[in-house]
């Protein structure tokens, strides 16, 4: 099923409504901080050419864990507007955005407010980013794999963007609806690539992966670690060594945040094919496809644990 029947969502009406108005290119420029790479990515594919954007977590770090830098402290101060995912996702920004300083311009593209009496009551522009969807059908937040789910985010994002002073709601519009495009053509393409890979155990060595093979219908048959912020317990460890000898071609997604040594020791004389992903999408290059490009990396490291004689 495509993406554009699965939303089913039209451009937001403000953006529409920009189809008759003629604004004026933006004069200045509009500075954006997102929490991690992958947002950056969805505001490059909707975002005018004037838009700088400033990512906060770096290659080799984690959302889950990071501590945040003075400097990146004065690039929050500075930003237009600061995207994240949420407070179920970078633990680390709850209590600074939660500061009234912060209030009409940072956004939580997951839908999810921070808690009550932290002085954060929508997700910024006095009005609520979340048009009604529910991004966060469960505890996953690892929201942007999915697709369909970074679909909505890209129209939140775009929304926002036009709601600058001077925003070029224009190009906005149209780099929003040429996303929405190649994103269908591309999910279509990768769900053709991926139909030899349901025949393959899948394992993750934490709960990033999951939202992507639910959306194209693979099998995920364990996770390594249920929180990548402690190790898991023996019973864990035991059960997960278990499905391995069981699988009849176990491939194993790690992941360049986290411990290599860990993994290797627990399925140390297992016969497990191992390829790597990055959720955090650091080596796709910062550019209008970069999203697209990130969608694709999955799908070739799951390609990667194709036994030989089936990949194409």
């Amino acid at each position: 099923m495509s993406i554009l029947s699965r939303v089913g969502r039209s451009l937001a009406p403000v953006l529409l409504g920009a189809a008759i108005v003629t604004a004026a290119p933006a004069n200045a420029e509009v500075n954006v901080v997102t929490s991690i790479k992958p947002l950056e990515l969805l505001v490059r594919a909707v975002a005018p050419e004037d838009v700088q954007v400033t990512t906060l977590v770096p290659p080799g770090s984690s959302p889950h864990n990071y501590t945040l830098r003075p400097s990146q402290r004065g690039a929050l101060e500075n930003a237009d507007l600061v995207f994240w995912v949420g407070p179920d996702m970078e633990t680390f920004l709850i209590r600074l955005l939660s500061a009234e300083e912060f209030q009409g311009r940072t956004i939580a593209l997951s839908g999810e407010e921070i808690a009550e009496g932290e002085h954060q009551e929508e997700h910024g522009h006095g009005h609520d980013h979340g048009h009604g969807h529910d991004h966060g059908e469960s505890e996953d937040p690892h929201l942007w794999v999915d697709p369909m789910l970074a679909l909505e985010m890209a129209h939140d994002i775009a929304e926002a963007l036009a709601e600058q002073e001077d925003a070029d709601q224009n190009a906005i519009r149209q780099n929003l609806a040429a996303f929405e495009a190649s994103l269908t053509a591309r999910e279509a393409s990768i769900r053709e690539q991926l139909a030899p890979a349901r025949e393959i155990d899948i394992f993750a060595y934490h709960s990033a992966l999951v939202r992507f093979t639910e959306h194209y219908e693979l099998e995920l048959a364990g996770v390594l670690t249920l929180n990548p912020e402690l190790s898991p317990g023996a019973r864990h460890v035991a059960e997960v060594q278990d499905k391995l000898r069981a699988a009849a071609h176990p491939c194993l997604l790690t992941e360049p945040q986290f411990n290599r040594q860990w993994w290797r020791s627990i399925t140390e004389g297992l016969n497990v094919t191992f390829s790597t992903w990055d959720p955090l999408a650091m080596d796709i290059p910062a550019t209008e496809t970069g999203y697209l490009d990130f969608q694709q990396s999955i799908a070739d490291a799951i390609l990667q644990c194709l036994p030989e004689d089936t990949q194409h």
